[in-house]
């Protein structure tokens, strides 16, 4: 069943290629939506996919790359399926 969750992950998360690493990932399991860094320092990501990918996925966003120290992710799924054509960075 596809599945869209809108996460959002707080700590030293930015300038450490966080982006780069969650792009990398979703591509790696086709997943598919936007990863953003945010002014307050935290990173948003939605990501639309099979429900079993999407759990691998926010698995790995908890571990981030080696330079990062991610204190915090929040999951909301949202209502229905958003069709993202390929993941992105913003």
């Amino acid at each position: 069943m596809h599945k869209t969750a809108e996460i959002l992950v707080s700590g030293y998360v930015q300038a450490v290629g966080y982006r780069l690493y969650t792009k990398r990932y979703a591509d790696h399991l086709g997943v598919t939506g936007f990863v953003q860094n945010l002014p307050d320092g935290n990173v948003k990501v939605v990501a639309s996919g099979a429900e079993e990918d999407l759990a691998r996925f926010i698995e790995q966003l908890r571990e981030g790359p080696r330079a990062a120290i991610v204190k915090g992710v929040k999951v909301t799924w949202k209502n229905g399926v958003k069709t993202y054509g390929e993941f992105v960075m913003r």
